[in-house]
């Protein structure tokens, strides 16, 4: 690959980028979503979380692991518990993570 096709990948790239992301504003008002869509589109951000935090819970060395001695999968049910009962963000973190540490030692 040469300097002019990696300069040429870097600005195609970068247009790209700009129009995906700025097209609502550069369209303003030009657009309208469907209310399913909007609706749809506020789940993202969540959706998107779980998908990065799920398998690091599940997976352990490269395998599956379903079993009461992950302390990972553990900690994240006690975490969520703990969301579910308090509705508390940082709390929740704190509790995680201070439950990830003591299992860790445990197990």
């Amino acid at each position: 690959m040469s300097a002019g096709d990696v300069w040429l990948t870097i600005v195609l790239l970068t247009v790209a980028t700009i129009v995906t992301r700025c097209s609502f504003f550069l369209l303003g008002h030009a657009v309208k979503l469907p209310p399913k869509v909007q609706h749809a589109l506020r789940y993202a951000p969540a959706a998107a979380l779980a998908a990065i935090v799920a398998p690091d819970l599940v997976m352990a060395n490269g395998a599956l692991q379903l079993t009461w001695a992950n302390p990972k999968l553990l900690a994240g049910i006690g975490a969520a518990a703990f969301f579910l009962t308090t509705r508390h963000l940082l709390g929740t973190i704190v509790a995680g993570m201070a439950l990830y540490s003591l299992l860790r030692v445990m197990l």
